[in-house]
């Protein structure tokens, strides 16, 4: 095994696909000055190492922006993530393949970062003085922004590293820079009409997710994973959506009921009946839902079997 000799090159990402989607950059701005229930970004990083790895021992870490400096920096094609305290340091160093730049998706096939050949990702996790000579593994890159001088505001990843042979103990970790959960996970009971049974999550690794005005609610959308789904939530008659609040939920929005309608691939309710939380809100300075958080509880035709959602969107 290798020590770390010196500090690898500086490193920095960018965001690619969902900026257009959504505009990101304004929707992180505006619900961090929101009220109670206001998104929060997230800067932690956290792993765990099964018994044998050579990095990890063994153990498990964690950390956030109150009990380490979490810093990120680099290039758009080369991004450092470094954790450090008094005691100890981490440093993550994910890499686009050669002459390309990091964007939301799954990279395979990573090799050690700074040597890596050919189209190969590069991944490189090294702490406290151990560091591998060979890397084997991969990460997903659920978001990642730069600001205009190319510095990076916002990364989310995680990853799985294997030292020096592909089936070596695994090190798996979760690496989060100023970033706003972005998610969507459903699951189905059998017999419920719209999931058929199943269940999936979504991520930004994998999907793309917009957020639009609908009356005074919102129309979500996902996209990936052979998958669409969208779902229209609207508060009740003469209302605004609050945080933490939980609403009874029909299709229709009326006096005291929230609207709620969730379909996808090609299957939706005449009726529904059901039940909304929404949990954090963002609005912009004209009082738009710019971020959302909510869960929901969908019966489908007056049916007993439901349809279980969880939203993430920058909040």
């Amino acid at each position: 095994m290798r020590t770390r000799a010196g500090r690898g090159r500086a490193v920095l990402g960018t965001l690619a696909g969902l900026t257009a989607t959504i505009g990101l950059t304004a929707a992180l701005a505006a619900p961090a000055r929101a009220a109670a229930g206001a998104p929060v970004a997230v800067t932690k990083y956290s792993h765990t190492s099964e018994a044998g790895d050579y990095i990890g021992q063994g153990g498990t870490a964690s950390y956030s922006a109150a009990t380490a400096t979490v810093t990120a920096g680099g290039d758009a094609s080369y991004v450092r993530f470094r954790v450090s305290t008094d005691d100890t340091w981490w440093d993550v160093d994910l890499a686009a393949p050669a002459g390309e730049e990091l964007h939301p998706g799954v990279y395979r096939n990573a090799e050690r970062a700074a040597f890596r050949t050919g189209r190969s990702p590069g991944l490189d996790v090294s702490g406290d003085g151990r560091g591998c000579n060979e890397v084997y593994g991969q990460f997903s890159v659920h978001q990642i922004e730069t600001d205009d001088s190319g510095a990076v505001t916002v990364l989310d990843a995680t990853y799985t590293q294997h030292c020096e042979s592909a089936d070596a103990p695994a090190l798996k970790g979760v690496v989060k820079y100023h970033a706003y959960p972005l998610s969507y996970a459903w699951t189905s009971d059998a017999g419920d009409y719209i999931g058929q049974g199943g269940a999936l999550s979504h991520t930004g690794a994998t999907s793309t997710f917009s957020l639009s005005r609908h009356g005074d609610g919102v129309q979500y959308g996902v996209s990936g994973r052979r998958e669409y789904w969208t779902a229209i939530l609207t508060p009740p008659t003469g209302e605004q959506f609050e945080a933490g609040r939980t609403y009874r939920a029909e299709r229709g929005q009326a006096e005291g009921v929230a609207g709620l309608d969730v379909f996808g691939n090609g299957r939706g309710c005449n009726q529904v009946t059901g039940e909304l939380t929404v949990t954090r809100l963002g609005r912009d300075a004209e009082g738009v839902i710019n971020a959302f958080a909510a869960t929901f509880t969908q019966h489908c035709e007056g049916g007993e079997p439901a349809l279980r959602g969880t939203i993430r969107h920058y909040a």
